[in-house]
C-alpha cells in the first residue's frame, strides 16, 4: 500500500486496519497528540516514533481555545499550540508529511466553531486530499452529525461518534448505526484523563449488546498498561490521550515515549 492512499478496497485505512484486528482478535491501540505541541513542527515527527513503537492509529487534536471535552493536560497542551501559531492549514501541512513516508490512519479530533469558520465544505475536502482518515467532533450531538455526514462520507472519511455511560440503550443502537470507523466509548462521566473507578464492565458490557455496527474503542482515563488491559477485556481496543501528553509536557524523550507506548502495546498484544 502506497502512504498517499486514503481508501483500501473502498474503506478508509482506518476501517480495513481495524477490521483486520477483529478477524485475528487483536485488540488496537490508538494514541492522541495536540497538533503542534510541544513545538509547532514537532506531530510528524511524534507521528512516526509512536507509530514505530506500536500504536495503530493516532488522533491529532486540533487546539481550540474553549474546548468541552477536554481536561487540563490537553486543555494546556491546545494553549500551548495556539500560543506556537498552530492553523488548521499548518495541521495539513503536517499530515501531508506524515503520508510522505507512512500510511498509519489519521482521526482528527476537534470542535465544530473553528471548521466552520475555515468552511466546513472546503475543511472536509482538504482533509480527505492531505491524507485523514476520520473525523471525531465531540460536541456534536447524533441529530446535528448528519448536517456534515454526506460530505464526510463522500469523500471517503470516517465520521466516529461518541457514546457514553449516560447514553440510554435506544440512542446506542442510533449512534451506532451512524458512525464510522470505530464506536468511540467515553468511559467516564468527565474530560479526558478523568479517573474513572474500576474498569467500566456494565457500561461496555451494554454498548457491546446494543451496538453491533462497529468495532469499540474505549477512552479517557487510561494511563498504562493494566488499565489498558482492563478496558480492552470488553472492547475492541484503547485510546490514550492526557497520559501521552502529560509525559511530553514533562520532557519524555523520543526513546522513554517509545518504552511506555511499547509497554502498552504488549499488555494488549499478550491478551
Amino acid at each position: 500500500m502506497q502512504p498517499a492512499m486514503r481508501e483500501v478496497q473502498g474503506v478508509s485505512r482506518l476501517t480495513a486496519l481495524l477490521s483486520s484486528h477483529s478477524e485475528k482478535r487483536k485488540k488496537s491501540l490508538g494514541l492522541f497528540l495536540t497538533a503542534g505541541y510541544p513545538r509547532a513542527d514537532s506531530t510528524p515527527g511524534l507521528v512516526r516514533s509512536l507509530e514505530q513503537a506500536g500504536a495503530d492509529f493516532i488522533e491529532i487534536g486540533m487546539p481550540f481555545s474553549d474546548p468541552l471535552a477536554d481536561g487540563p493536560v490537553i486543555q494546556e497542551s491546545s494553549a500551548a499550540a495556539l500560543r506556537n501559531g498552530v492553523t488548521i492549514p499548518q495541521i495539513f501541512e503536517g499530515v501531508r508529511k506524515i503520508r510522505a513516508g507512512s500510511a498509519v490512519p489519521l482521526v482528527l479530533m476537534g470542535y465544530v466553531n473553528p471548521i466552520l469558520a475555515y468552511g466546513a465544505g472546503r475543511f472536509f475536502s482538504d482533509a480527505a486530499d492531505a491524507g485523514v482518515d476520520g473525523v471525531i467532533l465531540p460536541e456534536l450531538p447524533l441529530e446535528e452529525s448528519a448536517r456534515f455526514r454526506a460530505d464526510i462520507g463522500g469523500l471517503g472519511l470516517d465520521q466516529i461518534l461518541l457514546v457514553a455511560p449516560t447514553t440510554p440503550d435506544d440512542r446506542l443502537a442510533a449512534i451506532d448505526a451512524a458512525s464510522r470507523g470505530f464506536l468511540y466509548c467515553v468511559s467516564t462521566t468527565g474530560v479526558t484523563g478523568s479517573a474513572g473507578k474500576g474498569t467500566p464492565d456494565a457500561f461496555l458490557a451494554r454498548v457491546r449488546k446494543h451496538a453491533r455496527r462497529n468495532p469499540l474503542l474505549v477512552g479517557f482515563g487510561i494511563s498504562d498498561p493494566d488499565g489498558a488491559r482492563r478496558a480492552a477485556g470488553m472492547s475492541d481496543g484503547v485510546i490514550i490521550g492526557s497520559a501521552l501528553i502529560r509525559r511530553i509536557a514533562q520532557g519524555d524523550n523520543a526513546l522513554s515515549l517509545s518504552t511506555w507506548v511499547r509497554s502498552i502495546r504488549d499488555a494488549l498484544d499478550a491478551m
